[in-house]
Formats: C-alpha cells, structure tokens, sequence
C-alpha cells in the first residue's frame, strides 16, 4: 500500500511536470530507505545511543580526566549521537575519528553549538539585529555565521530562538525578535533560511533549531525558568505562530523549554510535541531538550527520578536528552520492562539519522573538518563589511530634538563620556560563541575614526559600570558609590561643543539567567547622566543595552537618544557612521520601552478591556501613578528625514470569503536627504468569538525613498492575514468587520474599515 501510494505520487508529479518537487520527494524517499536500513541493523543499546548528547567536559584531543573516560569510551562504541561545545576543527575532527574508527555502526557525530549572534565574527545581539526589520539582512548574517560554524566543525546552531518576549526583566529577550508574533515569525524563517540555506549537503549549511517549545518568554516575573500560566488562546494566537512558521521553512531541529505550562513541564507535554508538532503540523524533524531539561523534571517535581523523567520524556516527544543523563541510564530498561514502546524510540532514532542523512554526514562524517576553510572564513574582511552593515541598520534614532544630529560641521570639540564609550568588549554582547574577548570596536575608537581633521575628540569615563566576576550564572556587582570619575567628566563636558554620552549595560547583564527586577541604569550612571548634562545640555546619548530599559529621565532631558543595542564586531563604527551622517538611521523598534519596570510585562497588541477609555477620571483601565503607554513603542524609531503618510485607499471596502483586496498608501519623503522607512500594516477585528487585540502587525515593507520622492505601498487583505484561532478551537477567519491602520509605528494613526463576509 505504502509503494503504491509512492509510485501514485511520482507519476503525477511527473505528469504536472513539476521537476522541482519530484527531485525533492525523490531525495526524501531515498532519505527514508537509509534511515530505515541503518535503523534494522542497530541494537537498543545503539539507539539509545544516538538520543544521547554529550557536552565537551575536556579537551577531547587529549585524554579524558575528571571522570570523563567514560564519555571517552561510548564515543568510541557508537553510544553518543551528538556532542555540543566541542569547537575548531582539530577538536571535531578527532571526535569525529574515535566514533567512525571504533563503532560498530559508524554513525556520524553531529556537532552542535550555540551560534546566536555569530561565531567568531560578532553581529548584533538578535533583538538588536530584529530593529533593521530588514528580513535579508538577518538571512545573510545567519548565512554568515553559519559558514563561519562549518568552517570550525559545528554543523548545528541551537538558534534562533523565536519565543515572543513581552518582559524587559527576563534576560533571555535579547536572545529573541521581540514582542510581535508576526514580526518574530518572519525573522524567524529569514534565520532558518540563513542557517541552513537551500541545500542541506553544502559544506556551509548547518542545521537549525527553533527553540523554545514553548512559552519560555512569558515566564512570570520574567525570572529565568520560571512557571508560565497561559491559556489556549494566547498559547495559539501569540506564542506559536512563530514555532509554526519556523517548521514550515523546514527547520531541522527544535528544542523545548524548561518551563511548565499550567503545571505540565513543556519537555513532558505530549499535546505540544506529538498532537501538534509532529503531528497537526506534520514536522518530521528532531526535538532536543534543552541543557539536562529532562532531569529537572525532578527538582519541578513533576518525575520521582531519572528514570521516571525519561519515560515522561519519550512519551511526550522529546527526541534527543542533552546532558540530562536521563535516556542513557534509564531508556533502555523501560524498553525491556515494556514500559516504553520501542516504536516510540525507533521513531526518535530515525530523526536523528534524517538529519544527519540531510546535512549528508553519513556521505562525509569529516564534512565540517576543512581546516583551509577554517583560516579563511573566521573573522574574514567580508563578514567584517557585514557586521558593519548589520550593525549600522540595527540602530534606532529615538529622540532629535533640534536636529542635534548628525553631528554638525561647526561641532570642532567633541567629548566623549560614559562608562561604556571606551569599552571594546560589551559591545560582542551575550552568547558571544568563540568571539575574542576585547576585540570590539568602541564607540571612542569609532569617533576616533569617523571625526573630521581639526575635530578634537576628548574622553572621560566618569565611572566604572560593574566589578567582580561575569562569568556563567556569577553574580555581578555593580559600583553604587564610586562618583571619584565624576569630576573628570564635567570637567571635559564643560569645555566641549558637544557630549557623546556612552550609557546603559554591561554585556552579562542581559542573556540565560540574567533576568532583573529593575531595567534601569546601574551603579551611578543615573546621577553621572544629570551631572553631564548639567554641565553641557548638548548631549547625545548612545544607549548601549540588551533589553529595553527605563530611560524616561533621559527621554524628558536630553536633546537626542540613540538606542545601539550590542551591534557586535564594528560596533563603534556603526554608531560613529549614523552620529556623523554616513548613514540615515532607519532602525524601528522590536519591543517598547517602559516608562517604569511597573509597566512590565508591555506591549502594543494588548487588549481594550471592558473601560478602555481615558475619559473617566479613575474608573478606567491605568495606573495612578504613571502612563499607561510606552514611552516609546513598537515600531518606532526617527530618521534624519521625515515621512509623509496619504490617506488609505482600499481597491474595496468589503471582500468574500476566499477573495481579498488591496490596501495602498503613499508615502512621500519630506526632508532633505535620502531615507529608509519602515511601512507598518496593523489590522483589528472589532468583534469576535474572542476578544482581539486593539492592533495587530499583519504586514511590512521596508522602503528606501530620495529627498522629495513618494512610493505607493500596497499590502493584500485576505482571508488568510485574517486568520486566527477562534473560539471553536481552529483556525479561521471569523465574518465581520475590521479596521486597517498603515503607519511608521504601532502609536495612533489613521483607521480604516472594511468587512469580511461570509
């Protein structure tokens, strides 16, 4: 029946002539007869083996220590499916070697690593990178990296991670898109495309991984793997839109989330990973579990023991422990006790070995291993030209008063000042993969760079940010006193045209486990701001920061705000480039900046409630002591131009079921210079079986337009941008009518209705 089903399947894509797709099946077939083949010959011992993931606790090229002759040995037996944090290619290679020479088997290792932002070239943080919204950038980035990964043996990224993050506390925001589950899975895809390319077997493409599975980012408190409480209709509607769209363009991996959903641990939850995953949506790739997640459903108190957690595990989907000890001590004894199905290991087994048959490792185990590859590619001038592209399109221009900026050719005396303006190794950010520590550029050395002959150019730190050590899950402290740089600082403030004050965070202080209650300046920064400030209100602030953060002071004072985020390698180069000129900035924000850490969680998609309004005195929805909007939100971000919206038109004011229409609006540049601007489609549906968003991103399109120039932008309503999970728990497109707004950013704008009909 199966053969028959095939063959029928062939024969019509060969009668529609469809080439492309009959190679594609035909290469998934021969894929599913190797899998198969290699499955037939493997013991239970060797299967569990390849579920198996190992971190590198010692130089591999070398002997074990510290207990890790072990390790060594089931390397060697085939018992180990993948390794992580083993990086360069000597180190690959011989891991590579004691596995193929000594198994049984001789299934190829697949070697992963974290490869968030870069490898050993730094772009910027990936919520940094999302404010270019420029989709092409962030794939050609993601190929870089990628080719920068293969070329040092790593043949798996576990990135992107697309959770939808709402909360400045958690640390981990800096990891994702942002706050929209629209924006999110389309960068999303752009990173998946990125990494793994369009064909598998290139010796630069490496595997993805969408991670986390799901609901990381709503964690309560925004504390760090923490419980997440959500209901079907935000899980659905918000949270995996972006899991959906990363499977859709073929992600090789997924990894799941350490937190619970309403008591049930994501890594045991068989609905997320088997009723929907790999089922509903027909994914046929592998899900690992994060860092030893499987374990930890003990201390949760969800599994008595190891052995417990891994059948919870398995049952549930999760294909592959890493570093969790749980499937290698318990797995194969629940198979014999027939506590677990052996199908349910075979089916884990065979997408491990369909992955590795995709990035076509059983054809060269050694593919990652090219040691000329890996002279040229790492930190190579081409990826160096990227990071300065990626970096300078990331940046966003939040405040211009009086045209401060760019920096004026009167400007003849420019003070450099802040904690961070000469600090060449924040800039790489977090997760920082195999960067070199220190080797950033800074924004005093970019100035440096970028400043006219006859520009003097003078620096002050002003004050230290933070002391102690940084490293993995260590505390950091911060120096709440010291105030003994301040003088210096004023000091050259006062004698300069104009202050670049470089403020914000430390690099550790925004990744995993780095999660705060106050999203504010540390140390003394709050005061050092006002003392420069007073002694010369020409300030330009160039926010450096992983998160968004409370800068209200800042905002109601100082004339201009750059938000830099971490752009990574050329960071000072690409603040210098937008601070001088060179380039327009056209950056508009992923998430919105809180007026207070009260605010948090904020975001623009929220709902009205039943006293929306601000017309009444108390009773309605806000806060007495504070706005309730952002201070500046989604979306938004100046240029050195400005930018004229005309009213939407609509080809129709109402469509069918199965039809659609056109929205169209232009938009005129209405300044001096030549700029980017970032069109926005935001859709509400008035009235539904669940309440909706006041708005919702429901398109985009980055345009560039010339000094006086106008373009009309059109974006095409149909059923399916009006989909989503309704409450007869499918998705649909739900009858009745919407309003349509186009602007520059998620704040007020023009509305226009339309209907959808039946």
């Amino acid at each position: 029946m199966k053969k028959n089903s095939i063959t029928l399947l062939l024969l019509a894509l060969m009668a529609t002539g469809v080439k492309a797709q009959l190679s594609n099946v035909a290469s998934e077939i021969a894929i599913e007869s190797k899998v198969d083949s290699v499955l037939s010959l493997m013991t239970l011992d060797e299967k569990v083996g390849q579920l198996v993931q190992y971190s590198a606790s010692w130089d591999v090229t070398g002997p074990a220590t510290g207990g890790n002759e072990r390790k060594r040995e089931n390397l060697k037996k085939g018992l180990v499916g993948s390794m992580l944090n083993v990086t360069g290619v000597k180190a690959t290679r011989e891991a590579q070697r004691l596995n193929m020479e000594h198994s049984r088997i001789k299934i190829p290792l697949l070697f992963g690593y974290d490869v968030i932002h870069g490898y050993k070239t730094m772009y910027p943080v990936p919520l940094g990178e999302s404010a270019s919204w420029d989709l092409d950038l962030m794939e050609r980035t993601a190929r870089a990296a990628a080719r920068e990964s293969a070329a040092a043996g790593i043949g798996w990224t576990f990135a992107p991670m697309v959770d939808v993050s709402r909360d400045a506390r958690w640390g981990r925001i800096m990891e994702g898109a942002g706050e929209d589950p629209y924006l999110v899975s389309k960068i999303g895809v752009a990173r998946v495309k990125g990494f793994q390319g369009t064909d598998y077997t290139n010796p630069t493409s490496i595997a993805a991984c969408a991670k986390h599975f799901a609901g990381y980012g709503f964690a309560e408190a925004g504390r760090d793997y923490n419980t997440v409480n959500i209901g079907m209709n935000e899980l659905n509607n918000t949270i995996l839109p972006p899991f959906k769209a990363a499977a859709d363009a073929g992600a090789l991996t997924f990894m799941n989330s350490f937190n619970e959903i309403d008591g049930l641990p994501s890594t045991a939850n068989p609905y997320l990973q088997r009723t929907l995953l790999k089922g509903a949506w027909n994914w046929k790739g592998l899900m690992v579990s994060d860092w030893g997640s499987i374990s930890e459903m003990i201390p949760h108190g969800y599994a008595k023991d190891l052995k417990e957690a891994a059948y919870l595990a398995i049952q549930a989907g999760s294909d592959m422990d890493m570093e969790g000890n749980a499937y290698e001590s318990s797995l194969a004894a629940l198979v014999q006790e027939g506590r677990v199905d052996q199908e349910l290991v075979d089916d884990a087994v065979r997408r491990v070995l369909r992955v590795k048959f995709q990035l076509g490792l059983f054809e060269d185990p050694y593919k990652y291993c090219d040691e000329e590859a890996e002279k040229t590619e790492l930190y190579s001038k081409a990826n160096q030209a990227l990071a300065l592209e990626a970096g300078k399109k990331s940046i966003v221009l939040l405040k211009n008063e009086g045209n401060v900026l760019p920096i004026q050719k009167s400007v003849k005396h420019i003070a450099v000042i802040g904690p961070l303006a000469d600090d060449k190794d924040s800039p790489l950010g977090n997760w920082r993969a195999q960067a070199e520590a220190n080797s950033a550029v800074s924004v005093l050395e970019g100035i440096k760079n970028y400043a006219g002959k006859g520009v003097k150019v003078t620096y002050a730190k002003g004050a230290d940010l933070s002391t102690g050590d940084r490293s993995f899950l260590k505390h950091m402290t911060f120096n709440e006193d010291d105030t003994s740089g301040f003088a210096d600082a004023v000091k050259k403030a006062k004698a300069a045209d104009l202050v670049i004050l470089v403020v914000g965070e430390d690099a550790f202080q925004s990744g995993e486990g780095r999660s705060q209650t106050d999203v504010g300046f540390a140390g003394v920064q709050d005061e050092l701001i006002q003392k420069v400030y007073e002694a010369n209100p020409n300030v330009v602030m160039v926010l450096m920061n992983g998160r968004p953060m409370d800068i209200s002071w800042s905002a109601e004072h100082l004339p201009a705000i750059v938000d830099s985020w971490l752009l990574g390698a050329q960071h000072g180069n690409a603040v210098a480039e937008v601070l001088f000129g060179n380039y327009n900035p056209s950056g508009k924000l992923p998430v919105s900046f809180p007026r207070n850490v009260g605010q948090e969680p904020l975001y623009y998609n929220q709902k009205s409630t039943g006293r929306p309004s601000e017309i009444a005195e108390v009773t309605y929805s806000h806060y007495i002591d504070s706005r309730r909007d952002a201070l500046y939100p989604f979306g938004f971000g100046l240029s050195y131009t400005t930018f004229t919206y005309s009213d939407v038109t609509l080809s129709a004011d109402s469509f069918q079921k199965g039809g659609a229409i056109t929205a169209s609006v232009t938009v005129t540049n209405t300044g001096k210079v030549a700029g980017e601007e970032v069109v926005q489609l935001y859709v509400r549906d008035l009235f539904a079986s669940l309440t909706r968003p006041i708005k919702e991103l429901k398109g985009f399109q980055k345009i560039q337009l010339k000094a006086g120039e106008s373009k009309t932008v059109s974006f095409t309503i149909d059923e399916e941008l009006l989909t989503f999970y309704t409450a007869k728990q499918r998705w649909e497109a739900e009858p009745g009518d919407f309003k349509l707004m186009i602007s520059g950013d998620s704040s007020g704008m023009p509305e226009t209705l339309f209907t959808l009909k039946n």
